[in-house]
């Protein structure tokens, strides 16, 4: 299978199923799920009275957040 072909990924996230789809390898969805799953639990840890809601928008805030850093990093390095 080449890189660019998409496939379909099984996940259990936070106790749902999903079928996923994306063009990434079966060892990097699977990694991307064990994270995910483990932040999920540790915010609800943290915050035991948040619902699911509000645990995947802290996740994808965080997740954006640390795009836009490695974003900015990547553009200081072409600046220079």
């Amino acid at each position: 299978m080449s890189n660019n072909e998409k496939q379909r990924f099984k996940a259990t996230i936070g106790g749902k199923d999903y079928v996923l789809i994306g063009k990434g390898t079966t060892e990097h969805m699977q990694a991307v799920t064990d994270l995910l799953n483990e932040q999920l639990k540790q915010l609800h840890e943290a915050m035991p009275s948040s619902t699911e809601e509000q645990r995947a928008i802290l996740i994808a805030f965080n997740a954006i957040s640390k795009q836009f850093e490695i974003e900015e990093k990547v553009n200081n390095k072409e600046a220079h």
